[in-house]
């Protein structure tokens, strides 16, 4: 990609400038919001304008200095640019939305991403590796900018999250598909009695435990598995109060043992989650799948929350749908 703006055309130049002006008006509102919140990263950015169809995240960063990041999402769409075009009217786009939160262009990183088909998967990304510390609801956590698909950290499951620390006093926790372990940080810091935290990735865990110590919480009553989901709760029989399941839309996984598919699976999923639920038990359920059916004769005794779990610095409220459901309230047929 270019170093300067010498090759930008006018008419990059001037969608750019309708990005700045955008992230410009959206942070009047969030940065009075996301003080009194205690939340260093948010959404600035969520294709506000069909011109400019991108997505983009600010991380003011705390350690190991204070510095304001923003990752940019590049999503195919037929309106974008192609091949060379497209990295100049990247770089325009990164070069007005550092004018906007006054940062260096060097601390904007892209994320272009890709529907994944078939065997396909994502990978660890070329590049340096700098973790940075940032700051949720008082809790901290680490990020990565530029070698992993995401930061570490989803920023739309903020408000679920908040919602898994206040009821979490006494309780037993159990995050499956935990990536880096944030909603486990949340119960602990909610007085969770211990915490379960499920992944198949070893950096993930490893990230986890890292996240867990950061906010002064050590292995022992909170205890990471390196397993596969469905074996997990298919020889496991503890029982949990929290139950957290988020799981991928679509993995293939050269640990597991088949492909999982949020769609074709969340029935045997949850069934195997209620089989380890305690008699007062709450679970979450939640999916980024923008084409998901919920099975009904699943799905159907749970309560759509999707309303209110989506973060208020989100535009597009349809980011995830997630379902909470709590056996005690169980209806019955």
């Amino acid at each position: 990609m270019p170093d300067d703006l010498t090759d930008v055309s006018a008419a990059y130049a001037s969608a750019a400038e309708m990005l700045r002006n955008r992230i410009v008006k959206n942070l009047r509102r969030l940065r009075r919001w996301s003080r009194s919140a205690n939340v260093t990263c948010y959404r600035v950015y969520d294709a506000d304008i069909p011109e400019v169809p991108l997505i983009v995240d600010l991380y003011q960063t705390i350690e190991p200095e204070e510095q304001t990041h923003l990752v940019i999402s590049v999503y195919r769409r037929r309106s974008l640019p192609v091949g060379d075009a497209l990295d100049t009217w990247l770089l325009a786009m990164r070069q007005y939305a550092a004018e906007a939160v006054a940062t260096s262009p060097e601390y904007v990183h892209f994320r272009r991403r890709e529907r994944q088909r078939g065997s396909q998967q994502y990978e660890v990304l070329p590049g340096k590796s700098q973790r940075h510390i940032v700051m949720e609801d008082g809790l901290q956590f680490w990020v990565e900018f530029d070698q992993y698909l995401d930061t570490g950290l989803f920023l739309d499951h903020r408000p679920t999250r908040r919602e898994v620390r206040s009821q979490s006093s006494g309780k037993r926790m159990l995050n499956l598909f935990a990536y880096t372990g944030a909603f486990s940080v949340y119960a602990a810091a909610g007085g969770a009695a211990r915490t379960t935290t499920v992944d198949l990735s070893k950096t993930y865990l490893n990230w986890s435990a890292d996240n867990l110590r950061l906010n002064g919480f050590e292995p022992g009553t909170h205890r990471l598995v390196h397993a596969d989901v469905m074996e997990f709760l298919s020889t496991h029989h503890n029982a949990y109060d929290i139950v957290i399941c988020d799981p991928p839309t679509f993995s293939n996984s050269k640990r597991m043992h088949d492909v999982f598919d949020v769609q074709r699976d969340h029935p045997a999923l949850l069934h195997a989650v209620e089989r380890i639920l305690s008699p007062q038990g709450t679970v979450w359920f939640s999916t980024n799948s923008r084409r998901f059916k919920p099975d009904p004769g699943t799905l159907g005794y749970f309560e759509e929350i999707s309303g209110s779990s989506v973060p208020q610095d989100f535009r597009n409220r349809k980011i995830h749908r997630c379902w909470r459901y709590q056996r005690q309230g169980r209806r019955t047929a």
